[in-house]
This record gives structure tokens, sequence and C-alpha cells, in this order.
């Protein structure tokens, strides 16, 4: 079994998953609104729009396979926390009140050098 990554480590994976995330669905024709959107509740890391309207994204990327698949992560509570998120989102920002939308969610897979073996857009990952 693989050793757990520090803290820094999963971060650095975090921030380079979310980058290479937002070029992905830039040229799948999103356009990014914000990035690590913040509220007490927590962060949404990515938020576009794209011709289907508002997506608020998730974004996980995982090394190897000892955590399980991306999409795993993706728990009761941390659903929870994301729709709580995107009315926080919608509350400040009334201009997209009437806006459809949904929760994306963004799985990256790496191989152990570091290379990308799948990246998966799921829409309405979350509802």
């Amino acid at each position: 079994m693989a050793d757990k990554p520090t803290s820094r480590a999963r971060k650095n994976l975090g921030e380079s998953g979310e980058r290479v995330a937002a070029l992905f669905l830039e040229q799948r024709g999103y356009t990014i609104l914000a990035r690590n959107f913040r509220t007490r509740t927590g962060e949404m890391d990515l938020i576009a729009q794209d011709s289907d309207g508002l997506a608020f994204i998730e974004v996980r990327t995982r090394r190897g396979d000892a955590l399980g698949a991306p999409e795993e992560s993706l728990t009761r509570r941390k659903r929870a926390k994301l729709l709580a998120i995107a009315q926080q989102y919608l509350e400040r920002h009334p201009q997209f009140g009437d806006c459809a939308w949904r929760i994306d969610f963004v799985a990256i897979q790496l191989d152990r050098a570091g290379r990308i073996e799948r990246m998966e857009v799921i829409k309405g990952a979350v509802e």
C-alpha cells in the first residue's frame, strides 16, 4: 500500500488537477467564472457556464488506485455541502437567479508517474 501523501503534496496534486480540469472544460465549451469559491460551508473548485447553464464543479484527482477511484470520494456529506455552496453562490450572485444550474464532477486518475490515465466529466453528478 502506498504511503499517504503529505498535506502539501496533496494540496499541490489538487491544485494541479483543478488547473488541468479548467483547461479541459474550456476546450469543451465551458467558460470558467470562478475558481475556489469559498463560504463558511466549504469550497467549490470551479464555477463555469456552458450551453446548458451554470455548472458548479468539484474536481477530484487521484494518483494510483490505493485510495480508489476519484468518484468514490464523493460522499453523501460532500454532496450536501456542494449543494449548500451552490445555493450560497446563487444568493450572492442574483444575476444567475433564473439560470438553469447543476453540479458536475471531474474525475482525474493519474498513473504512478503523474500522467493522466483518465479524465471524465460527469454532468449533474449531484442532485
